[in-house]
């Protein structure tokens, strides 16, 4: 027994040794597996997916992207003394440099998304570690487990922001589509790789930097810039602990971390990385806990093309914009343009200001003259029966029903009288009220509008530019593309074609009634003066245009004839349709405050018309220069000419009887202006416009119908609906020191005068009234000029 049972004791005893052999034996087999794959296999795969191997993973961003990022970018509008006038955007995004960027930001970010972001070159190992088994498990079961458990370090977040990686086909290879896990991990690999090479194309200031600026913030708010003004108003580098904490901690999650939508979770992720931030000493432990006991301490504003400064000007130039940025292959959505205008913020505030303080007493003097009823009325101050329901037909909302509903149907009056919620506006501020489409074309319609412009008449440059009341409500620009007749500002075109052909402002006129013939229907045309009565006196040529003595003025275009008036306002800048007729003179032809403004101009730039213009130049995202128009100019008259036109046009406001008087002493006193108003039939135009040695500047003021007026000729006039615009905005412009305007003279010519000026003299050589006028056969017909397009 005992020799049987020792021999099988000893075979156990081998078994057991050869079993650990081989376990051992295969441990050793599968380490070297593991480390061949993971020193050999796991860089090939990289390497693979690097090169696009055989077109299997697709592609990825090259050296020149990667140099060159592609962001949406907002183009910005500057006005000439550097303020920012607006943005142009699809995705509301300004890019910041990393010197532009507060501290405490800078340190909440990497506190709560990348600790050891300063210590990696792209990708985290610590991380990774974490992480790796939650890649693997993802890509065998689709159970996610710790794969976006924060191992992307700020630098691969910037590779998936930046590139698109995810969602962009040219980044999709032969093996895309067979399981969404593989797909995953391919992206993650690429993330990690275009990762490494950020790292070695930009230094840790330019990533972090270009990081906040990719990332989304909510509330059309991309990149830090904007996101700093919408949620707090201030710039990135003004903003402290808590509110760099809170927007730090929305970039997970927009949408669901909104301290606007959802403050509770917004707080409770701001004090996560205020606590953060303690951990790893950024700030002490005390001031942490001091901090989130704070209200998030919003102040919040979306910005938007409704606001701002000079957003009838903004909306204007972005249709030249636009088609400039489409024929050069730009994009002024999403290319990040910088547009330098010639407008002046201080000047666009002051008019901005006139306009608002004028029209909003104007409206109130208008509601109360009518006492209710409604003012859209007929020559006899009738009220216009189906005026409202014809308006209302021209709206956008109605257009919709029609298609709708087809043309008659009832469906389209019971919406267009049904009542809703509406936010109106008003000028003491925005309305919420129940009101129906038909009552808001009736609201509407009551209101009185305006344009505004002023620019340097020697560089052409415009430097305020007012379209209207309120952009948001009512869009329709009234300086360039609204056109209505400018009634008696007409006039000085006559008398500059008089003047051009050799007569003096002293040459006299009766003021008398006459009647000319027109060879047409009716035969013949007798013009009024405005309150219905004539002097039966002479009156000098400057004294005719200060007073508006209608009479007068029609006797010059008989005389100097309406194509060639018409001839000089073309060589002068107005490029509307002149019907040639005599009644021209009184200003019966549409034109626009832009087109007068400019030919006003032409007087005090000594004869030379200047297009005006709005941009001075326009560059890329990097500085290079893309665009920079010159001023287009025309010698529309000569030197003596235009300085006599001054001399005529300062007539309003040192005659007796010049419509002009009525300006502040204060501005008639310090400096020289000359002016001219305007008021067409029935009131329903008001103008005003005026020149001064370096601005020229002019009004209107109307209903938003020719039948919307005020019901008494004198309430109307220009001289009180426009001229007190004029005056607010020149009395603020020449008392602001910071604006250097203080020229109060306008310039004289190189050379003596050959008309004599003197009325006192002239008369003595003439006997009181000329024996013969000047000779016109060789009246000036210069060809008209077009003078281009907005450059």
């Amino acid at each position: 027994m005992a020799t049987t049972e020792k021999p099988a004791k000893k075979k156990k005893k081998k078994a057991t040794s050869g079993t650990k052999q081989k376990v051992l034996k295969g441990i050793v087999i599968a380490l070297w597996v593991m480390f061949f794959g993971v020193v050999v296999g796991l860089p090939l795969y990289i390497y693979t997916v690097s090169i696009n191997f055989l077109g299997l993973y697709g592609g990825m961003p090259g050296f020149s992207s990667l140099e060159n990022p592609e962001n949406d970018l907002s183009s910005e509008l500057y006005s000439s003394d550097g303020v920012q006038l607006g943005k142009y955007y699809r995705k509301n995004r300004v890019n910041a440099t990393y010197e532009e960027l507060s501290p405490n930001l800078v340190k909440a970010l990497i506190a709560i998304e990348d600790v050891r972001f300063e210590g990696h070159s792209g990708i985290d190992p610590e991380s990774m570690g974490r992480v790796a088994f939650g890649v693997v498990k993802y890509a065998v079961t689709g159970n996610k487990g710790n794969l976006e458990g924060g191992g992307s370090t700020l630098s691969q977040q910037l590779a998936k922001n930046l590139f698109s990686l995810r969602s962009d086909e040219r980044y999709e290879g032969k093996l895309y589509g067979i399981s969404r896990n593989i797909d995953m991990l391919f992206n993650k690999t690429k993330e990690w790789i275009t990762a490494v090479r950020l790292e070695r194309s930009y230094t840790k200031k330019e990533i972090l930097a270009m990081y906040l600026n990719t990332v989304e913030f909510g509330s059309n708010s991309y990149g830090i810039k904007t996101a700093s003004q919408t949620f707090y108003g201030k710039n990135p580098n003004e903003l402290d602990v808590q509110e760099a904490a809170t927007l730090a901690g929305i970039v997970q999650a927009p949408s669901r971390l909104s301290p606007i939508y959802h403050p509770d979770a917004a707080q409770l992720k701001r004090n996560t990385v205020i606590l953060k931030m303690a951990e790893h000493d950024y700030i002490s432990q005390a001031t942490a806990d001091s901090l989130v006991q704070q209200p998030l301490a919003l102040k919040y504003s979306v910005e938007s093309h409704n606001q701002g400064v000079a957003p009838y000007f903004r909306s204007v130039i972005k249709d030249f914009l636009t088609s400039w940025a489409r024929e050069h292959g730009y994009d002024i959505y999403e290319d990040g343009l910088k547009i330098y205008t010639t407008i002046d913020s201080r000047l666009q505030k002051y008019a901005e200001e006139a306009v608002s303080g004028h029209m909003n007493k104007l409206q109130t003097k208008f509601e109360k003259e009518w006492s209710g009823r409604n003012p859209w009325v007929d020559e006899s101050n009738r009220e216009i029966k189906g005026f409202i329901e014809q308006e209302a037909t021209k709206s956008e909302h109605y257009r919709k029903l029609v298609r709708k509903y087809g043309k008659g149907a009832d469906s389209v009056a019971i919406v267009m009288n049904a009542k809703r919620p509406m936010r109106i506006f008003s000028y003491k501020g925005e309305i919420d009220t129940l009101m129906s489409p038909m009552d808001s074309v009736r609201y509407y319609k009551r209101f009185l509008h305006t344009g505004f412009m002023a620019m340097d008449p020697y560089s052409g440059a415009i430097r305020a530019w007012v379209g209207g009341i309120d952009f948001k409500h009512f869009k329709f620009d009234h300086v360039m593309q609204g056109k209505r007749q400018p009634g008696s500002t007409f006039k000085p075109f006559v008398y500059a074609t008089a003047i051009e052909n050799g007569y003096s402002p002293c040459y006299t006129v009766y003021d008398v009634p006459r009647s000319y013939p027109t060879g047409g229907d009716p035969p013949s045309w007798s013009p009024s003066n405005s309150d219905g009565k004539f002097t039966n006196q002479p009156m000098s040529l400057r004294e005719a245009m200060a007073q508006s003595i209608n009479s007068v003025t029609a006797d010059i275009m008989y005389k100097m004839k309406p194509e060639n008036v018409i001839s000089l306002a073309r060589r002068m800048g107005i490029k509307s349709d002149l019907e040639p007729v005599l009644a021209l003179a009184l200003g019966t032809s549409d034109v626009s405050v832009y087109e007068m403004v400019g030919a006003y101009s032409t007087f005090v730039n000594k004869g030379v018309y200047t297009q005006p213009f709005f941009i001075t130049r326009i560059e890329d995202k990097n500085g290079n220069v893309l665009f920079q128009p010159q001023p287009k100019t025309v010698e529309a008259l000569n030197e003596e000419t235009a300085y006599l036109m001054v001399h005529m046009l300062k007539g309003g406001t040192e005659l007796g009887g010049g419509t002009a008087l009525g300006l502040s002493r204060e501005l008639r006193h310090n400096i020289e202006i000359g002016a001219k108003t305007g008021t067409t039939q029935n009131a329903s135009d008001g103008w005003f416009m005026g020149i001064t040695p370096e601005l020229v500047a002019g009004a209107w003021v109307g209903g938003d119908n020719r039948s919307i007026r005020f019901r008494s000729w004198l309430s109307g006039q220009g001289a009180r609906t426009a001229m007190p615009i004029w005056e607010d905005f020149m009395l603020k412009a020449y008392n602001a020191p910071e604006l250097d305007i203080d020229q109060t003279s306008f310039e004289t010519p190189r050379e003596p005068l050959s008309i004599e000026i003197n009325c006192a003299q002239y008369n003595q050589n003439y006997g009181g009234t000329p024996t013969s006028e000047p000779d016109t056969s060789g009246i000036n017909t210069q060809a008209p000029i077009d003078p281009g397009d907005i450059f």
